[in-house]
């Protein structure tokens, strides 16, 4: 994975917790907090005044939620990916939050190690979905399915090989870790996902997680 630094933007209506987020995400570490903003209604300026590679987004907010502010934020020409930050294993936000468009969601009270790598793995295209909440949430996902959402007849169009790719991508891999699975290179892998989501017009690795649930491509125990 590429160790560039990586912009972050803040998105939380608590300082304290911002606080917190700064400590974690330093300049040290590769990150730069290149903005912060404490509503949601915030988000929109902030992104195209300090155009970040992560949104860090609290569900929560005062006067727009997370949910309303990733929507939004989706919307607009080049986003960021945004990745969500939650204290409650609520599925309902969850669930809305992906539908929202964001890339994945990590805990309040995960480890800071978990926090750097989400961060990292989102900012590099990839999704972060707790898989010991996923197939939870996905059931929330699934219960008022998107207009346009893929159908069971798109699978027929992914070759074996992008099959393979789909259900591990399913089962929560990264881009590495399915070329090392698979013995290919990463470029190849790449390669492979976008023609994933051309064929089940999906827009992003979250969506394609439902979509290998839904279709029995990845099993809720990760089979």
């Amino acid at each position: 994975m590429d160790e560039r630094t990586v912009r972050v933007l803040l998105v939380d209506d608590q300082e304290l917790v911002r606080s917190g987020l700064r400590r974690i995400l330093r300049r040290k570490d590769g990150f730069e907090i290149v903005g912060e903003c404490a509503d949601g209604d915030e988000v929109i300026a902030a992104v195209s005044a300090h155009r970040p590679d992560v949104v860090v987004m609290d569900l929560r907010m005062r006067r727009m939620g997370g949910i309303d502010a990733t929507r939004l934020l989706s919307a607009t020409t080049a986003a960021p990916p945004v990745l969500a930050l939650t204290t409650y294993e609520d599925d309902e936000l969850l669930s809305g939050v992906l539908r929202a468009g964001a890339c994945g969601y990590v805990l309040k009270d995960s480890p800071a190690e978990e926090l750097i790598r989400a961060v990292r793995l989102v900012a590099a295209g990839e999704s972060v979905l707790d898989p010991a909440v996923t197939a939870r949430v996905l059931r929330t996902y699934r219960s008022a399915p998107a207009p346009g959402a893929a159908r069971s007849a798109d699978l027929d169009r992914l070759t074996g090989r992008e099959r393979e790719v789909l259900a591990r991508i399913g089962r929560g891999l990264t881009n590495d870790e399915i070329a090392r699975d698979l013995s290919i290179s990463v470029v190849t892998v790449k390669s492979h996902v976008g023609s994933i989501f051309a064929k089940l017009g999906v827009r992003d690795r979250a969506a394609a997680v439902v979509f290998a649930f839904d279709h029995g491509v990845v099993a809720p125990g990760g089979a």
